[in-house]
């Protein structure tokens, strides 16, 4: 059997097979949106302390990783980032 190609015979474990790949296909883009996030702010000479990068690993919020990264673009401080 090749990895990828079998074909589950019921409907209750196609469906929940369904639903892990969703769900680790949006973990995966989080996760790249996230480092992309923080590799933005290096790049630009923002320090970020360590809570700050845990809860960006974390988020898998897509969303609001784009909010953050936009806000990356043009901020001058980690504040301006994530601040309220």
């Amino acid at each position: 059997m090749t990895a990828g190609t079998y074909e589950y015979k019921s409907e209750f474990a196609r469906r929940y097979f369904r639903r892990g790949k969703a769900e680790g296909e949006v973990e995966g883009e989080a996760k790249g949106e996230a480092k992309a996030l923080l590799a933005v702010l290096r790049s630009r000479g923002i320090t970020v302390d360590e809570s700050i990068v845990a809860s960006v690993g974390a988020c898998t919020d897509i969303e609001q990783l784009d909010i953050w990264l936009d806000r990356a673009a043009t901020a001058g401080s980690a504040e301006q980032v994530f601040g309220a």
